[in-house]
């Protein structure tokens, strides 16, 4: 009885040490070997539409929320473009207000240039949908009309930032 469970046992051995072999031949079979002399792969570069379209949910927070600091750390320091959205901001804080529903779409992109610590991007995009809301009133923002600007976003210690957007 005992020689037939080690029997089994080593059977049961045998069968799981040919998977994991079979496994990781598939694995490493799958991979393109490198050209003797090539440099190793670099990865990808960020895909620029994609660090927009987080960026844009991060500022519409911002302003739902009325913070100032919070959309001036969207920025890189020194922006013109991030003092002048604070600014728009502080306006409708002073006033009581802050606008909800913040949205943009993106009628087209071009990528410009894009590495792994810079994006530059030509977009054609209009605001949609933001409502001011405070003191007790609801008002409706008009839609903006599409535009397009050329902005440039960089990477600043892991966070992608508005350096400037340019009509």
């Amino acid at each position: 009885m005992l020689a037939r469970r080690l029997v089994l046992g080593s059977a049961a051995m045998a069968a799981l040490s040919v998977l994991v072999v079979l496994a990781l031949w598939v694995v490493t079979s799958a991979r393109e070997p490198a050209a003797p002399g090539a440099p190793p792969a670099r990865a990808q570069p960020p895909d620029g539409l994609a660090i927009l379209d987080g960026w844009d949910s991060l500022r519409a927070e911002a302003w739902a929320a009325g913070d100032v600091g919070g959309l001036r750390a969207l920025y890189v320091d020194g922006s013109h473009t991030g003092r002048r959205d604070a600014a728009m901001l502080r306006a409708y804080v002073a006033r009581g207000l802050s606008v909800r529903g913040l949205r943009t779409q993106v009628l087209g992109v071009r990528v410009l240039h894009r590495d792994e610590t810079a994006v530059a991007l030509s977009v054609t995009d209009r605001m949609r949908g933001a409502v001011a809301v405070g003191g007790g009133r609801r008002v409706q923002l008009p839609a903006d009309r599409a535009s397009t600007r050329n902005i440039t976003l960089r990477r600043v210690d892991g966070a992608w930032l508005v350096e400037e957007v340019r009509e």
